[in-house]
This record gives structure tokens, C-alpha cells and sequence, in this order.
């Protein structure tokens, strides 16, 4: 790979810094580990310093994995301490969601590019039409399901977390608002969440990874990143626990549709990919 100019760098670095500051909010404020928007804007960075397509949202996707560690632990301490989150579904779907980012990051070594792209899209935009267009008018169900039924919403929460690159907030803040759980306690659990399926799939997307070294950027462990690793993840971290703050003080109606409406603008930028 060519080297980056100085200048470049400098663009670069102040890109990922801002990223940053975003990602950490946008954390605390939706519990979703910030996977969701730090996916697209490791995607541009990466781009510009000209990783190929073929690896690139793999190499995104295990790099958000590993920002979101210290992030998703931050953003559910903050939410734990007002004592928001269902801490018998954290317990209860910790396991399963285990399994699920293992599944997933063994579809990582096979699986093209594209196949992460559609999922990643295709997720957030029917999360979003859930938060915009149907709202409270749909519900599976009063109450949650049985131990057997939860077991299974983990794995599959946990699978498509890992091609995904988020910290499983998106899905199952989705999944528990169709409940009837409120989404004050939805968002706190699914930040719950963030830190077992980070930390799996990071070992397992730097594991997935290692065929492809000579593709990948200098100071990279398999599909993840150390340089986007130490750059973002200490600002993101510090910036999760405003976002917090600004959750538990907002109306249940206006953070749906500020979810929403971030999942419509992050899936359109990844479908974009696909035709440019």
C-alpha cells in the first residue's frame, strides 16, 4: 500500500477525532455501542487511504467491534446507575449472544463484502421504519417470551451484530420496544449488551482476518485496526456518557424518531457503496 501524505494524516486524524466525538454520543443516546455510525465513517477513512474493496467493510466492521469495548461499558455504566436497564434480559441473553457473534465471525472469513454491506443496510432501515412509520401501532406481545424464545432472539441478535459491526443495541432495543418494554429501558439493556458481543467479535474478526494481512494497513491485527483502535475508542468512550445523560432527559417520542432517522442516513451512505 502507498504511503499517506503528512497532510493527508493530519485530515485523516481530525476525521477519526470527530468520529469520534459522534460515535460516543450516539452511543450513550441510542445504546448502540456506536457501531452504527462508526461502520460508514471507518468506511470513508479507509477508502481514502486506499484499502481494498474486497476487505474494507470487513476490516470496518472489526474495528468498530473493537472501539465499541470500552464505549458500551461506559454507556451501560451511565445507564445501570439510573437503574433503566432489565438486568434479568442482560443475564439471560449474554450466552446466546456469545454464540451468535462466534457464527459470525466465522462468516467473515468466506462471506464477500456485499454480503455485509446488504445486511447492514437492510437492518438499520427496517429498525428505522419500525421507529418512524409504525411506532407503538405493532407489538408481537405485552410480555416477553419464554427462556427458550429469549435464547433464541439472543443468537440471532448476536450473529447479525457481528456482520454488522454494532454492539447489538440497534436490534434489540428494536426487538424489546416490540415488547412493550419502554425505550428508556430498552436502550439501557441493549448498551447491557454492547460489551460481550464486542468483545467477541473482536478476537474473532482479528482471527478472520489474518489470511488477509497483505491487504490490510500497516499496525493492523486481522480485520481490525490498532490505529482507529487507540485514536477513537478514548474519545468515544469519554463522550458515551453525554449521550447517556441526553437520553434520560428527552421525550420517548423524539428519541424514536432521532433513532430512526440516524439508521435511514447511515443505511442510504452503505447502499451508496454498492453502486458507486
Amino acid at each position: 500500500m502507498m504511503d499517506v501524505p503528512v497532510g493527508e494524516l493530519v485530515v485523516l486524524a481530525v476525521a477519526i477525532a470527530g468520529g469520534g466525538v459522534v460515535t460516543g454520543i450516539l452511543a450513550g443516546l441510542f445504546g448502540i455501542g456506536g457501531g452504527a455510525v462508526l461502520v460508514p465513517v471507518l468506511f470513508e477513512i479507509f477508502r481514502l487511504i486506499g484499502v481494498p474493496d474486497d476487505v474494507r467493510m470487513q476490516l470496518c466492521i472489526g474495528t468498530s467491534l473493537a472501539i465499541i469495548v470500552p464505549t458500551a461499558f461506559r454507556s451501560y455504566r451511565t445507564h445501570k446507575a439510573k437503574g433503566m436497564a432489565l438486568q434479568d434480559v442482560v443475564k439471560l441473553w449474554t450466552v446466546p449472544v456469545v454464540i451468535g457473534v462466534v457464527i459470525g465471525s466465522a462468516l467473515a472469513v468466506v462471506a464477500p463484502a456485499a454480503v455485509f454491506k446488504l445486511v447492514f443496510a437492510f437492518i438499520q432501515m427496517t429498525i428505522a421504519a419500525k421507529m418512524l412509520v409504525v411506532g407503538d401501532r405493532f407489538s408481537i406481545a405485552p410480555e416477553l417470551p419464554g427462556p427458550v424464545t429469549m435464547r433464541i432472539y439472543g443468537t440471532v441478535i448476536g450473529l447479525l451484530s457481528a456482520l454488522m459491526g454494532v454492539g447489538g443495541g440497534s436490534l434489540s432495543t428494536m426487538l424489546l420496544t416490540l415488547y412493550k418494554r419502554p425505550i428508556h429501558n430498552a436502550v439501557a439493556t441493549s448498551a447491557g449488551l454492547g460489551v460481550p458481543i464486542a468483545v467477541t467479535g473482536t478476537i474473532g474478526y482479528m482471527l478472520a482476518g489474518i489470511p488477509h494481512m497483505g491487504e490490510l494497513p500497516p499496525l493492523s491485527v486481522g480485520f481490525v485496526s490498532l490505529v482507529g483502535f487507540a485514536l477513537m475508542a478514548p474519545i468515544s468512550t469519554w463522550t458515551a456518557r453525554f449521550g447517556a445523560i441526553l437520553a434520560h432527559r428527552m421525550a420517548r417520542r423524539h428519541l424514536e424518531i432521532a433513532f430512526g432517522l440516524f439508521l435511514v442516513a447511515t443505511a442510504a451512505r452503505i447502499l451508496s457503496s454498492l453502486v458507486m
